[in-house]
């Protein structure tokens, strides 16, 4: 086991340099490298603490989204909890390649472990809140990308990244609404994969016993799934939280743009709006891995297609600045609350074991 986790842990150093080394070439070959230090050099540290400040408002706004679809499950979360697992689905987001998937799936492990016997229910929230988030998500970026076509002149190759990043989410939520409605089909395909477990553990799992756990899982998921679609009006406040929470992370762009005194010389409001957003949907994408130094290279040129090429050191220190606090920031405090959440659990299965030993 101790040997597995050194494995997994440089897997994920190796892919993380890796990304690092990629976008140090990309600075390499396309960005002054001296004017770059010169900009990060001058950033003002108040606006930059600001940007902080707003990372963390909307990651508690998320956190308040999904505590109230687990209300309307009837699922009882407490707002550290929720918070505290958000952050680790953020940090488990940066470990495993799969990109918001393996976040959410986490999501759903650790909240069904403290809500027992109601992981169906976690399962619809998990989603819920994951078609929202995705929905507010492209909405914003229509409505920014509309607003820039009309006032400014949008690159085509911008155009054409925008359209195939939101028709790709618009299949993801098509098949999450897809997967809601189809019962029959959804429980084919579960018997299907709990089918192919029993027989890739043999002897380890019974079928029937399987299967049943699974079904019952399905059912209160389909329980949790009808109580959502079947409150519309309950749905007002989450989604009202999911906005705010989307409001805040875009203004950590903003902000961070302001600490180099550059917004609206080098770029619009609404370029920063559509690239940050572009970058958030990218997130969202369950089969794409945005943490390896792609993210960065897509950013920094999208800055420059919509700004003036001319700037494109301080799109490049911009950059940098909004992975330090969205990915590096996210990493550490995930990584803390994942060692706290570890530390607690070790602390309860002790006194777990010294009643057991008492009795």
């Amino acid at each position: 086991m101790v040997e597995q986790k050194r494995i997994a842990l440089r897997t994920v150093a190796f892919f993380l340099v890796a990304g690092l080394f990629v976008f140090l070439l990309y600075i390499y070959f396309f960005v002054p490298l001296p004017d770059l230090i010169q900009t990060i050099k001058q950033v003002n540290p108040f606006y930059f603490l600001l940007a902080l400040a707003a990372l963390f408002i909307s990651a508690v706004f998320y956190a308040l989204t999904w505590q109230s679809l687990l209300k309307m499950v009837s699922v009882k979360a407490s707002l550290l909890k929720t918070f505290q697992f958000c952050w680790v689905a953020n940090f488990v987001d940066v470990l495993v390649p799969a990109e918001s998937l393996s976040g959410d799936l986490s999501r759903i492990y650790f909240m069904s472990r403290e809500s027992e016997g109601s992981a169906g229910k976690v399962v619809a929230s998990v989603l819920s809140h994951r078609v929202l988030g995705t929905f507010v998500t492209v909405a914003g970026l229509f409505i920014s990308t509309i607003y820039f076509v009309i006032y400014y002149k949008a690159p085509l190759l911008v155009l054409e990244i925008i359209g195939i990043i939101s028709a790709l989410n618009a299949f993801y939520i098509g098949l999450m609404f897809y997967v809601s409605t189809r019962r029959e089909t959804t429980e084919k395909i579960v018997d299907w994969i709990v089918r192919i477990l029993v027989r890739i553990f043999r002897g380890r799992w019974k079928l029937e016993h399987l299967k049943e756990s699974a079904m019952k899982a399905l059912s209160m998921f389909y329980e949790g799934i009808a109580t959502l679609s079947g409150n519309p009006r309950d749905l007002i406040l989450p989604l009202f939280f999911q906005i705010l929470a989307w409001l805040f992370d875009i203004l950590i762009a903003v902000l961070v743009f302001l600490s180099m005194d550059s917004l609206e010389t080098t770029i619009s409001l609404s370029a920063i709006v559509i690239v940050y957003t572009v970058s958030i949907v990218i997130h969202y994408i369950p089969v794409v891995s945005g943490e390896l130094g792609i993210m960065e290279i897509v950013m920094t040129s999208m800055f420059t297609l919509l700004g003036n090429p001319q700037d494109i050191a301080v799109f490049a220190a911009a950059t940098v600045l909004i992975r330090v606090l969205t990915l590096w920031i996210r990493l550490l405090v995930g990584g803390i609350i994942v060692q706290i959440l570890g530390i607690k659990s070790l602390i309860l299965s002790k006194r777990s074991n010294n009643s057991s030993n008492i009795k």
